[in-house]
């Protein structure tokens, strides 16, 4: 492993998911799932996302994209939260998701709704 671009992708990682949830899936690995906390935090948050060519809110918009063609409702909420982190508003949330609508398919669309409007529920009931 490479520590420092790990540190690297700890650092974003947890500003961009929150630390509490970042914390927790690092303190549940086990020897099953460590390998693969650690390779997500290393590329995907370490190497990727310190990039330079696209700024925080890019890559959201992106992420919330993709995920909803995947149709990854878990990631999805995560993405969210995320998005909403890295500046990204309700409405701009609900034109990427209409997007994909189109060019991923209703059915895909229609979950990631779902999911964002739980998140904004649970966000607005911790104010």
């Amino acid at each position: 492993m490479n520590q420092e671009l790990f540190d690297k992708g700890l650092k974003v990682r947890r500003e961009v998911l929150g630390a509490e949830h970042v914390d927790r899936s690092l303190r549940e690995a086990d020897d099953f799932t460590r390998e693969m906390q650690e390779l997500v935090t290393q590329y995907c948050w370490g190497d990727v996302w310190n990039r330079p060519g696209l700024d925080r809110r890019t890559r959201s918009l992106l992420n919330l994209a993709m995920i909803t063609a995947l149709n990854r409702p878990h990631e999805l909420k995560l993405h969210v939260r995320g998005a909403l982190h890295n500046g990204l508003t309700r409405d701009e949330i609900k034109e990427v998701l209409l997007q994909a609508a189109i060019y991923c398919g209703v059915p895909a669309a229609l979950d990631s709704f779902r999911v964002a409007k739980e998140v904004f529920r649970e966000m607005d009931g911790a104010k």
